[in-house]
């Protein structure tokens, strides 16, 4: 058993994003990660592609997702399974922003344009 106390929670901030990992390989041992995702009003994350599935659940706000050009818009409570490599992109609702909490592969690798494949900070 392994605890991960609170003030031990990794902050990463991105241009679209502040990701808190609460679990991970390099925090806790775990093969899985999870960490919450908090997205300002309008915020755009980046087109990409992740190697494994990722569970997302919102907390609070909404969210649009666009998957392999098909959208569906989540709201608190909803929890969005995405499937490995396929062309995706969030977007935080322009009016509440967006919290939610995510969890997948700790290993899992992002990809996409003109970007090198690399596992995030967050999930690593």
């Amino acid at each position: 058993m392994t605890l991960v106390r609170s003030d031990h929670a990794r902050r990463v901030e991105t241009p679209n994003a502040v990701m808190t990992t609460f679990a991970s390989p390099t925090q806790g041992g775990s093969t899985q990660a999870l960490w919450q995702v908090e997205m300002t009003p309008g915020a755009l994350g980046p087109v990409h592609v992740m190697d494994a599935e990722q569970i997302w659940t919102v907390l609070a706000g909404a969210a649009a997702v666009t998957v392999d050009g098909e959208r569906v818009d989540a709201v608190a409570g909803d929890t969005v399974v995405l499937a490995p490599g396929r062309t995706r992109q969030i977007a935080a609702d322009p009016a509440s922003g967006l919290t939610a909490i995510v969890t997948g592969r700790g290993a899992d690798v992002a990809s996409g344009p003109g970007r090198e494949p690399t596992v995030p900070p967050w999930i690593a």
